[in-house]
């Protein structure tokens, strides 16, 4: 049995496009042993854009959720960083998702 998966909604060409430009990524599941984490993929320029207009709107700003931060939000370099997260530990750190937001999704396993 493996120990770490990864996974996506959605792998086309044109998704994987889109996320470099938009320098975000939401899509991206990964399985540690039995359990299910998902992680918001950003990269530096999109994070600062969200971080201005947050603040110049709410006057705060609050990040995602398991945030990661990369270079640029393309597959590569998504599970470089993934596998990079599982060696130090990362996942034994944050919450799993639960069964029931699990029930209704479509993975697609995300490999080179």
């Amino acid at each position: 049995m493996k120990k770490l998966e990864v996974f996506c909604l959605d792998d086309t060409e044109s998704r994987e496009i889109d996320s470099i430009h938009r320098g975000f990524r939401g899509d991206i599941y990964v399985k540690v042993k039995e359990e299910y984490f998902n992680l918001n993929f950003y990269d530096i320029i999109r994070l600062k854009q969200d971080f201005e207009t947050e603040i110049e709107v709410y006057g705060v700003f609050s990040s995602e959720p398991n945030m990661i931060i990369v270079e640029e939000v393309k597959k590569e370099l998504i599970i470089r960083s993934v596998k990079n997260l599982f060696k130090r530990k990362y996942f034994d750190q944050i919450k799993p998702l639960s069964n029931a937001k699990l029930q209704n999704l479509e993975l697609f396993l995300f490999s080179k």
